[in-house]
């Protein structure tokens, strides 16, 4: 049993996303006509002029696209989540209007009441919540179908990077509504998009991001030994040598939090002036000291 926990919370966090992402969408997107892009937003567009419900439109759209993920992005596992993502956020879309939440003294209708004509707090707000969303089911190794799937497959395709897939999917989206909603609505929606993958991406990799040190220096022991004493750090000793020099030269590594890298420059300073430093960035570090590597 212990070896589909995993499993299980991969499939409650799905579930949870979809809630999540469908109560984003009724609350904050729909009732300022921002149209979040993918197929939703054009289940909005279409929901504009005929009143079709939209979490049907979205299951319906998203038919084409699950079958072409099915074929190029990684058959059954792909498959099982993504139905899963795309069914209960269709069912979530269409159900929470009628669920107590969204009646009249209900969280939602609430919500829904306090911020109606202010299209500012409908996008910071839609955004956020939905980038959480968006975030959990990528924690979930799973898709959120729609945009997400031709993104993902244009990217598998055509080698063009994840980042502007979407930007011309959902874009294309959001300039068709320009037309509808108008133009102000559709540079919100925009600023939506932006913001809500920020917030997917903080989701997903955490906060906390970190710093990391590579030190090319001729004291390399001292440096090192006042890194593990004051900084409490570990550091790996790699072994390099110049191209111009020819010379044989240390190379240490480490992994900082932002608050320490001050405190490492001037251990540097002190021991090697001459030394070379460069600091980078880096989203996550699981192991001793951080993060413990675990459901990984």
């Amino acid at each position: 049993m212990k070896k589909y926990i995993p499993t299980l919370r991969d499939y409650f966090l799905i579930v949870l996303s979809a809630l999540i992402q469908a109560f984003s969408l009724r609350t904050f997107f729909i009732p300022a006509n921002l149209a979040s892009g993918g197929v939703s937003g054009i289940a909005q567009l279409i929901n504009h002029y005929t009143g079709w419900q939209i979490g049907l439109m979205i299951l319906i759209g998203n038919v084409p696209l699950f079958i072409l993920g099915w074929r190029f992005l990684g058959g059954y596992r792909f498959a099982l989540r993504t139905a899963v993502a795309i069914s209960t956020y269709s069912i979530f879309i269409d159900l929470l209007p009628n669920t107590p939440l969204f009646a009249e003294g209900g969280a939602g209708a609430a919500l829904i009441r306090d911020l109606q004509g202010d299209i500012f707090l409908n996008t910071l707000y839609g955004a956020i919540v939905s980038g959480v969303g968006y975030g959990l089911v990528y924690r979930a190794r799973g898709t959120s179908g729609g945009s997400d799937i031709l993104a993902r497959i244009l990217n598998n395709w055509r080698g063009i990077p994840i980042t502007q897939s979407y930007l011309f999917v959902d874009s294309a989206v959001i300039l068709g509504a320009g037309f509808v909603f108008g133009w102000k609505q559709a540079l919100y929606a925009m600023i939506a998009l932006y913001v809500s993958g920020l917030v997917a991406e903080t989701t997903l990799e955490g906060g906390g991001t970190v710093r990391t040190a590579m030190i090319v220096t001729a004291e390399s022991e001292a440096i090192a030994q006042r890194v593990l004493d004051e900084l409490q750090r570990g550091v790996t000793v790699l072994q390099g040598s110049g191209a111009y020099t020819k010379a044989d030269r240390p190379v240490l590594y480490c992994v900082i939090t932002r608050a320490e890298v001050s405190t490492l420059k001037a251990i540097v300073n002190e021991c090697d002036p001459r030394a070379f430093l460069v600091i980078g960035a880096a989203h996550e570090v699981l192991g001793e000291g951080f993060k413990p590597l675990k459901g990984k």
